[in-house]
């Protein structure tokens, strides 16, 4: 009398069902990771090199480097 009282429990498509909703939310989760990485870090790091590179002048580097002694074959002046 007692079993009639509670539900069956639903043994039936169990995996199919929670393996959908675990794949949805990976692939979330996942797509938010991405985006936060190119926004957070990619886009930043670009606009660095970019800047870094409008005034870089390697000539004047090359020249530094020289004159502190780091090349062997490029004795200092």
């Amino acid at each position: 009398m007692s079993s009639a009282l509670l539900p069956k429990p639903q043994m039936r498509r169990l995996l199919a069902r929670r393996m959908k909703f675990h794949l949805f939310g990976a692939f979330f989760v996942s797509l938010g990771c991405a985006a936060l990485y190119k926004f957070g870090v990619a886009e930043p790091r670009k606009r660095a090199y970019a800047e870094f590179y409008k005034n870089y002048d390697p000539m004047k580097d090359f020249e530094a480097m020289r004159a502190a002694g780091v090349f062997e074959s490029a004795p200092p002046k």
